[in-house]
């Protein structure tokens, strides 16, 4: 268990952003046999062949074809996403202040608890689009600063007595990154692109644009008495996203089609190209029923002998704030899997797809919890209410319970991973 998580917080820490988290991807299923897809190709899929495809270079959909059944068997779904509440660099993001500070203009994306991102080394990553020799096709470059270069730092208590009362954080005023002090080997002019040339090599004229995010330079570590808890940033949601892809990678069957699909965008709503809210992953299993010389009405029964698990982190019972849950139904961090259900269907656990989780976790000795919002509280949702406007086919969602999520440090349980993982390949594999 502890080998697995320690392996989660390496994967996390090259994967600051959803961009790096692809390329981490990418590695991983290289090393394992997966041959990578290009949407431009016809594709010439082989019964036990391993595939994957990415979208935006920020999403990924990898899968195995164990049988040419589909229309009995069908897919087995996981699905995560990508991204995590941050901030990103706004364009011309320059600012000087006081004639001689030097810091950097966000903007905030997702929901992050903004407090917890103050007083903490940050560092920039994501993607650069650089000149081509087709204008329609700019070349993509993946980037990790991958030191130290800012900080958001805190008004001392003394010129802000009431912080401790509630202080309500102003995004634009409050979060913006602080780099250094101006003078001869730091500049204010082509700051930004300078740092990326450096970073890249490559020439300055030849970078047009980018998406670059803050995030907290220090890695996660596991902490507790026994090690027995994983802390760390993004675990919402790449420790599901880790679990499904090992998953896939070690599972061994011959039904069916399993699929992981990794989308991005879920913290600001799913509605791009490569989000949830999108035909991405509908059109990738139509493609792959066809290139198996499936037709449409093969490809629909195919559909429909399908499940998916809709995987995104969960809320354990907090110790200091237990008012804030359900009286009854209460996930206890390091006790197993959570099922998430919402009678307004914020989740798509229904009694049906339920039924079948608990017997995959009973099937896996796993034990698993439930969770239920506060009926005065209105709680968050994830990718499967939207995944299943594109994709009608049964669905639950559940997820690992955690503390302290959007935090830029999250609290989560080392065997928790790991037996949600179990259930992961039980699925795969059954």
């Amino acid at each position: 268990m502890k080998d697995f998580a320690k392996n989660l917080i390496d994967f996390i820490y090259e994967s600051p952003t959803a961009f790096n988290f692809v390329e981490t991807s990418r590695k991983l299923l290289d090393e394992n046999g997966f041959c990578e897809l290009d949407f431009l190709d016809k594709w010439k899929l082989k019964e036990n062949g391993k595939y994957y495809i990415t979208k935006n270079l920020s999403s990924l959909v990898a899968f195995t074809i164990n049988s040419n059944n589909t229309c009995e068997e069908g897919f087995r779904i996981i699905g995560s996403h990508s991204d995590s509440p941050c901030f990103k660099i706004k364009p011309n993001p320059e600012i000087t202040c006081e004639n001689r500070y030097l810091k950097l203009n966000t903007e905030c994306y997702g929901g992050p608890i903004l407090s917890t991102w103050l007083d903490r080394p940050l560092s920039l990553a994501g993607r650069v689009c650089l000149k081509s020799d087709n204008i329609l096709k700019p070349n993509e470059k993946i980037i990790n600063i991958n030191k130290p270069v800012c900080i958001i730092p805190n008004l001392a208590i003394h010129m802000n007595r009431s912080v401790n009362e509630g202080y309500a954080f102003n995004k634009q005023k409050d979060m913006l990154p602080f780099v250094g002090v101006l003078n001869e080997t730091l500049e204010k002019d082509d700051f930004l692109i300078n740092l990326i040339s450096n970073e890249l090599k490559v020439d300055k004229e030849d970078i047009i644009d980018f998406d670059l995010f803050l995030y907290e330079y220090e890695k996660g570590k596991l902490i507790g008495v026994n090690e027995e808890f994983i802390s760390s940033s993004r675990l919402d949601n790449l420790s599901m996203a880790h679990a499904s892809l090992n998953a896939l990678i070690n599972s061994k069957n011959s039904k069916g089609i399993n699929v992981v699909a990794v989308f991005d965008n879920e913290e600001v709503g799913s509605s791009t190209k490569q989000g949830a809210d999108s035909n991405m992953l509908l059109n990738i299993l139509e493609r792959v029923c066809i290139s198996l010389s499936k037709n449409r009405e093969e490809f629909l029964k195919s559909i429909y002998s399908s499940f998916m698990i809709s995987a995104d982190l969960a809320h354990a019972v907090h110790p200091n704030l237990g008012e804030k849950h359900d009286p009854v139904n209460r996930p206890i961090i390091g006790d197993g899997p959570v099922i998430k259900i919402n009678a307004n269907q914020a989740y798509t656990s229904d009694s049906y797809s339920i039924s079948v989780y608990k017997s995959i976790c009973k099937e896996a000795n796993i034990k698993y919890q439930e969770f239920v919002n506060r009926s005065d509280e209105r709680g968050g949702s994830t990718i499967g209410p939207i995944s299943s406007t594109h994709i009608d086919i049964p669905s639950i969602d559940v997820g690992s319970p955690i503390f302290a999520m959007h935090s830029i440090r999250e609290l989560g349980s080392v065997s928790d991973h790991f037996n949600i993982y179990k259930t992961f390949l039980k699925f795969f594999e059954i």
